[in-house]
């Protein structure tokens, strides 16, 4: 089943406190193939899910930008570092540069990417769902149950195969 952002709320909403209480399970008791049932989740879980029909992330969270990504942007652009920083970004209390404004101002009104070539790694990486060491990125997932239709799914599907004993 194909999600559309306004379904992929309605369907969340009820289920996301338990959803992030069987992250918390997963934490506790992590199985020792984990990382390998979430490479497997992956796969099936991208058969249901197209981020160009939601961009939710996009729309309502902000990448992290390294050095490195401030510097290939900035450069793809024809922009100083400077001048890209203060036009695009800001520092947080903890000293990352974020996105100054929401939704991401690289987002176009087709769910396409501007700059998806030279995009923040942050991005390029999301939803996150295949790190090696997954239970070292649940609270990414239990985050990002309640933004991303492909987490959420994955989250479901895991706590499927944990019901089910596969885990």
């Amino acid at each position: 089943m194909l999600y559309s952002l306004r379904s992929f709320k309605q369907r969340m909403l009820p289920h996301k406190p338990r959803l992030r209480r069987f992250l918390t399970k997963v934490e506790k008791k992590t199985p020792k193939n984990v990382d390998e049932i979430a490479e497997k989740l992956n796969a099936a879980v991208w058969k249901e899910v197209d981020c160009l029909q939601c961009a939710n992330c996009c729309k309502t969270m902000s990448p992290t930008y390294t050095r490195k990504d401030i510097h290939r942007i900035a450069q793809h652009l024809n922009m100083s570092i400077a001048d890209f920083k203060k036009q695009w970004l800001y520092k947080d209390k903890s000293g990352d540069w974020m996105n100054v404004k929401q939704p991401c101002q690289f987002l176009q009104p087709n769910n396409m990417c501007s700059i998806y070539t030279v995009r923040p790694a942050d991005c390029a990486g999301f939803p996150h769902l295949t790190k090696k060491k997954m239970v070292d990125y649940i609270h990414v997932h239990k985050q990002n149950v309640e933004y991303c239709p492909a987490t959420y799914s994955f989250v479901e599907k895991m706590e499927q195969l944990w019901k089910e004993k596969k885990v």
